[in-house]
């Protein structure tokens, strides 16, 4: 089976696998062990805490491991809830945020917070005039993610994070789909918190960051944790943090060479779709908005779950959007964000390629997804 579903998840780095079995039985002890194969492992983990801040130009003292990017995305909304900036409890969010977002906000109103979600413009992406707009006095915390996994667009973070300042709030957001993707160095420093995940750079599963600025005084949302400095409970798991430490620097080294290649393969695959172009929504930034390696895109008058299920008898894994969301009877986060309608939201599909999409592949789902369709017209008309 050829796969298209590399923004769910990707296969793990054979060398970040190598790495995870040496420092799996080599550094195996408990880093918070005083005696010495204890201190191998302390010693690892926080080599591995030094390269990632590098990479992600940070204070390695703000930088925490976590079970992946949903743990990244609670933990760090709530250390920033812990201490806000200025009285209030009213807290803004993207309305096509991760489902872990949304459920950290759900759980926030019930316990007397007001949140105002902003929607995308046609372009999937929030206009910071919008943000400007919903600030009011009580506002405390704003979370948008960066790059939408749905869609692909990256958000004007740098322009969003100086508006926060401005008015002195806290700003939390999701890196999960843009680190490996896009430089974010330039990012890093302006907001309040990020969260990251292993899986999604070719590391592990179950392994994933969260970056807190330090000047900031959070208190522990589990009290009397002595793990990652009170920021969360349980013992650190240093080989996978090992592994997805050794993918993050592969990935990063290879951004712009990827991002060339996932150009020509976005092309490649919207031109093999020419002949129903008239059908095919693709919704999309413009330039240096816009992630190349995500499609999310609709035909008309094709149910997305069909049109997955047909790719997968042809050979081909594609999603309906985010897996977190699969499974649930509402429509996904992001066409309600882009307003889409019901019918048209049922039409959704992701495509997504990864370094190992070759462009053989991609011409081939083109020429499927065309067949399906072409023949989904004529049984129609039957």
């Amino acid at each position: 089976m050829k796969y298209f579903d590399y923004a769910a998840t990707t296969p793990l780095d054979s060398e970040a696998a190598e790495i995870f079995v040496k420092a799996s039985t080599e550094f195996f002890g408990n880093s918070s062990s005083l005696h010495d194969i204890g201190g191998q492992s302390a010693a690892l983990l926080e080599h591995c805490r030094e390269e990632m801040a590098q990479l992600l130009s940070v204070d390695k003292q703000g930088l925490f491991f976590t079970s992946g990017g949903s743990e990244g995305n609670f933990l760090a909304i709530e250390a920033l809830l812990s201490a806000p900036k200025k009285p209030g409890k009213h807290i803004i969010a993207g309305m096509a945020e991760h489902s872990s977002v949304h459920g950290i906000l759900k759980r926030l109103k019930k316990d007397g917070y007001s949140i105002t979600y902003l929607p995308f413009n046609s372009s999937g992406v929030i206009d910071p005039e919008n943000l400007l707009n919903a600030i009011k006095h009580d506002t405390i915390l704003v979370a948008i993610q960066h790059v939408n996994s749905e869609i692909g667009t990256i958000q004007p973070i740098e322009q969003l994070a100086k508006i926060c300042t401005g008015n002195n709030i806290h700003f939390h957001t999701d890196m999960v789909q843009s680190f490996g993707k896009i430089d974010v160095r330039n990012i890093t420093s302006l907001v309040s918190s990020f969260s990251f995940s292993g899986h999604k750079i070719y590391g592990p599963k179950g392994i994933g960051g969260a970056y807190v600025n330090p000047k900031i005084g959070w208190s522990p949302f589990f009290p009397g944790t002595s793990h990652e400095k009170g920021f969360r409970p349980g013992t650190v798991n240093v080989p996978a943090i090992a592994a997805m430490t050794t993918a993050a620097q592969k990935i990063t080294g290879r951004i712009q060479e990827n991002a060339r290649r996932f150009v020509e393969l976005r092309h490649a695959f919207l031109y093999a779709l020419q002949p129903i172009s008239e059908r095919v929504h693709v919704y999309q930034a413009e330039g240096d908005s816009q992630l190349p390696n995500i499609i999310g895109m609709r035909i008309s008058g094709i149910e997305g779950q069909w049109m997955m299920l047909e790719c997968n008898r042809l050979g081909f894994a594609i999603s309906t959007g985010s897996a977190c969301q699969i499974g649930m009877q509402t429509p996904a986060k992001v066409t309600q964000a882009l307003r889409l309608t019901i019918d048209e939201s049922k039409e959704f599909i992701r495509i997504s390629f990864g370094y190992p999409t070759t462009m053989n592949e991609v011409e081939a789902l083109g020429a499927g997804i065309l067949k399906i369709a072409n023949e989904f017209a004529v049984s129609s008309v039957i």
